[in-house]
This record gives structure tokens, C-alpha cells and sequence, in this order.
């Protein structure tokens, strides 16, 4: 999948969560005659509470149920420890090597999971330290040496010690609360002053809150890409502290091979490596940073 595809998907779930709560309000509001948004008569606080309120909701949500949508999504097979010696070295290395970081770091195991894929990926998802996920693919698997993957598996456990799910889901909560706030504000603005509408919340109110959610959304989006990509060095240097500088450095080259080898296949669902070697304007939208960089980061001991 392209880079423009990529980062269509990625703003166009979030912000269709937005658009599909401004509709149902809406209807609400048009057709059934229940008053949702508060009334700036009464001042921006309740405005604000109320942007809160749906803003956080939807992040906290998506939180909640990220294990169950991984393993749908990618039809994960959870791997067992019981059935540890049915599976070929590789895969009981992913599995040991979570088991001793977990256990190293006082946290329970997370659910450990294989799903078919040509991609050299992984992914690490869960609401909190103690209910967590971490997947790979096949195609990492395949591609990677043992010590390759170790460094792969000590960046996604790093994800978990740091709590980044969590950080990522307030800091969106808090961009979500910040669009759907100042996106009413100027919805109103525009239907009193410049529709002249005195009769309540009209069509021109809710196209133009929609409009101005789509595109602070985008915006916002931009902040929480920063944030992710600084988010990718910290896990780059965790993995370096739990398994050693050298395998992460070795897996990121790998990763380095395989881009400039072939085409990935991205299904564009939940990829974590986001591996990726596109310059520019458009990196400014991508979750993760030049693998290049990332390198370079390592190699130079952290100054990035």
C-alpha cells in the first residue's frame, strides 16, 4: 500500500468516529428534537465539558477493545505454553523472549500471537501494562534472524513498559476534545453570522462543524504523528537496554533491506514498523520515523 493510501486510512478512522458521533447528534437534534449540544448562551464551559466528554470516549473505547479488534483483524493465532514445543525455534523465541522481559519487568505475560503476513512485521496493542498484546507475522519470522527478531520483540515490549498505548489514547482524547470544541465554535459563528439563522442548529451548522472537524483533524493529526515518531526512538533505545544496541540495529537494517528489495505488502490495519523510506512534506504524517534515522539514532547513542 502507498504512503497517500497509508495516511488517508490512518486519519479517516479517527475522523470518522468524530463525523459519525456530529451525525447522530444531528438526527438527534433535527428530527427527534433532543438538544445535545450545549447552548454557548450559557458560556463555552459546557461546550468544552461536552467536547471532553466525546472526545476522550471514542480514544478510551478504541482502547478497550484494541486486542479484540487485533486478533480479528489480522486473525491472530494466539501461541500457547503449553503447546510451546509444537512450535519451530523462531516462534518459541518470541514467546520465551516475551515471557523473560515480562517477567524481568514485574508485569504479566501478554498474549502472544503469529498471523500470516509476507510484511516483517509487529505490532504490540492493549489497554494497560498487564493486558497486552504482542503479534508478529510470518513474514518477519521468515526473513529475520533469531537475533533480528529479539531486538523486534524488545522494541514492541518497550511499547508496553512505557505505557504508550495509554499516552497515545489521552493524547488523542485531549486533540479530540480540542477539534470537536473550536470546530462548534466556528460552526456557530458561521450559522448565526453569516447564515443568518436564529432558529436553533440548521443544515449550514452541522455541514460546516463536519467540515471543520475533517480538517482540525487532519491538523491534530500532525501532533500525534510527532508525538508517535518520538515515541519510536524511546522504544528503539528500550529495546537496546532489554536485548542489547546491536540486534535492534541489525533488525532496523534488515527492514532497510527489505525496502529497498521489494514493494511491501501493507494491509493498512494495524502495523506497528510502518516501515517506510519516503522523504518530505508526507513523513510529517507518518507514525514513524525514517528507518535510516532511527539508525542513526542508535549508532550515535541517543543524540536524535
Amino acid at each position: 500500500m502507498n504512503l497517500l493510501k497509508r495516511v488517508f486510512l490512518f486519519l479517516a478512522t479517527n475522523i470518522a468516529i468524530i463525523l459519525v458521533v456530529t451525525v447522530l447528534i444531528f438526527i438527534l437534534e433535527r428530527y427527534f428534537g433532543v438538544q445535545v449540544t450545549p447552548n454557548l448562551s450559557n458560556g463555552y464551559g459546557s461546550l468544552f465539558l461536552f467536547a471532553l466528554i466525546f472526545g476522550f470516549a471514542g480514544s478510551f473505547l478504541s482502547l478497550a477493545i484494541s486486542r479484540w479488534m487485533a486478533k480479528r483483524a489480522y486473525n491472530i493465532q494466539l501461541l500457547s505454553e503449553s503447546r510451546l514445543m509444537d512450535y519451530d525455534s523462531k516462534t518459541q523465541m518470541v514467546y520465551t523472549t516475551i515471557a523473560n522481559i515480562a517477567k524481568q519487568n514485574g508485569i504479566s505475560m501478554p498474549e502472544v500471537g503469529v498471523y500470516e503476513s509476507e510484511d516483517p512485521n509487529a505490532f504490540a496493542t492493549g489497554p494497560s501494562k498487564n493486558r497486552s498484546l504482542v503479534a508478529v507475522s510470518t513474514g518477519l519470522l521468515q526473513s529475520m534472524t533469531a537475533a533480528e527478531i529479539e531486538g523486534v520483540i524488545a522494541h514492541e515490549m518497550s511499547h508496553i513498559l512505557n505505557g504508550d498505548m495509554v499516552t497515545m489514547t489521552l493524547l488523542q482524547g485531549v486533540l479530540n476534545t480540542f477539534v470537536i470544541f473550536f470546530a462548534r465554535i466556528i460552526g456557530e459563528i458561521i450559522d448565526k453570522t453569516i447564515l443568518k439563522n436564529d432558529e436553533g442548529h440548521g443544515w449550514g451548522y452541522f455541514l460546516s462543524v463536519m467540515i471543520l472537524e475533517i480538517v482540525f483533524g487532519i491538523l491534530a493529526s500532525l501532533v500525534l504523528m510527532a508525538f508517535s515518531r518520538h515515541r519510536e526512538y524511546r522504544a528503539d533505545e528500550g529495546s537496546s537496554r532489554l536485548v542489547g544496541k546491536d540486534k535492534m540495529i541489525l533488525a532496523l537494517k534488515r527492514l532497510q533491506h527489505v525496502v529497498a528489495s521489494r514493494e511491501i505488502v501493507d494491509d493498512g490495519k494495524l502495523t506497528a514498523l510502518k516501515i517506510h523510506s519516503e522523504k518530505g512534506f508526507m513523513t510529517l504524517f507518518m507514525s514513524h520515523p525514517d528507518l535510516g534515522d532511527r539508525i542513526k539514532n542508535l549508532e550515535n547513542n541517543y543524540q536524535i
